[in-house]
């Protein structure tokens, strides 16, 4: 059998986390299109809060035959999830005109992603521009908007000042901008030593990732305060937790903490890399809690809380037999890599990567039904409108 390279032997680019995140693109086995199924389940289950979201939205009436309604999805990715939500909104904004007595305006639909994002495979799948709104709302094959992506990160600004009536992000806003440069010191006492996740970490650990998590969206709804007209909003979904311990990570915790984390011991037991280089990993993704959320918004003071909760969203394993446990070690496998596999190619090689998740898909087999009973999401869903 060949061995594979060592990962000290790989040399890793310095590029920014931003320049190098993104959901797994194209459309394969392990891609984020045939692996997002399952946040297409949480996103429909959380259509009537969306839609209250919606309601809260001051219309212009008449509506103007020269300003579209704007609208963005940040942290679009690259799959069907987010032109099925984009639609959603249009119609019912459509009908919220309709139900005034009025035309309903043009529609400018925004679809914004780290530069690294596979803007391609989601173009790829926009369905024609109609040649009327009544063409659109007849036929799910035309779309009733112009399209336009926008490549860069949601914590700086994205969009002119007062041009976006409605802002949409869901599952994104737990991606951190960076990993705390604390937790991959040495000499800090937040260094995440042995760990690839927080989960289970140190105090000291959970406070950086924490504080982190804190800035990061400040920097957000600082952005977003003046990019967004007067009596817009947003309606904003992210991981979160139950537990007041941010050490206790809940699904997420599952997902990155347990078997994810026991593969990369296995690469340094069986040494194919050494310690430092998995201690030098770290997912910058923190589930916050509810209370650590609503400080944020409440500090930055822009916007009115309309709703704030936690919402369960269910497995993100996508799995046809339940049962099968080769099939739920797979999923377990296809789940990390969609979302974290380019950082993993980066930081160790796509040889390695390879063995990683053969080891994440090993062990998944091996607790398919602790897997099938535990690893449930939460989400914390916000609706804000603009002070």
């Amino acid at each position: 059998m060949k061995m594979a390279p060592k990962g000290n032997d790989v040399i890793v680019s310095d590029r920014k986390l931003e320049m190098i995140l993104s959901m797994k693109g194209g459309s394969g086995e392990a891609s984020y299109a045939n692996n997002s199924q399952a946040q297409a389940i949480h996103a429909q289950s959380m259509l009537h809060l969306l839609r209250e979201t919606l309601d809260n939205i001051q219309l212009m009436e008449p509506p103007s035959e020269t300003i579209p309604f704007a609208l963005a999805d940040l942290g679009c990715s690259c799959g069907n999830n987010t032109l099925y939500i984009v639609d959603v909104i249009i119609k019912h904004i459509t009908k919220r005109y309709e139900a005034s007595g009025y035309e309903p305006p043009e529609f400018s639909a925004f679809f914004s992603d780290l530069p690294s994002n596979d803007f391609n495979t989601l173009f790829q799948l926009l369905p024609p521009i109609g040649s009327s709104m009544e063409e659109c709302l007849a036929s799910d094959t035309h779309r009733s908007y112009f399209a336009a992506g926008v490549p860069g990160s949601f914590y700086r600004r994205l969009f002119p000042t007062r041009s976006i009536d409605f802002f949409h992000s869901a599952f994104s806003l737990h991606w951190l901008s960076q990993v705390p440069e604390s937790a991959l010191d040495k000499r800090s006492m937040a260094y995440n030593e042995g760990k690839v996740y927080i989960h289970g970490a140190n105090e000291h650990t959970a406070n950086a990732y924490k504080k982190q998590f804190q800035t990061d969206l400040a920097a957000f709804l600082g952005a977003r305060s003046k990019e967004m007209k007067r009596g817009g909003s947003m309606f904003l979904v992210c991981l979160g937790r139950t537990s007041a311990d941010p050490t206790d990570q809940g699904g997420p915790g599952i997902l990155f903490g347990t078997h994810f984390q026991d593969a990369w011991n296995d690469l340094v037991q069986e040494g194919l890399i050494t310690s430092e280089k998995r201690d030098s990993f770290n997912i910058p993704v923190y589930a916050s809690s509810l209370q650590e959320f609503k400080e944020v918004v409440e500090a930055n003071g822009s916007f009115v809380i309309n709703n704030l909760e936690v919402f369960k969203g269910g497995s993100p394993l996508v799995v046809k037999q339940p049962d099968d446990a080769a099939e739920v070690g797979q999923a377990l496998a296809n789940s990390c890599r969609s979302v974290a596999g380019v950082l993993v190619d980066a930081h160790i090689g796509d040889q390695l990567s390879e063995e990683l998740f053969k080891r994440v898909e090993r062990r998944g087999s091996c607790y398919a039904k602790e897997l099938i009973e535990q690893l449930q999401f939460f989400h914390i869903v916000a609706s804000l409108s603009f002070a």
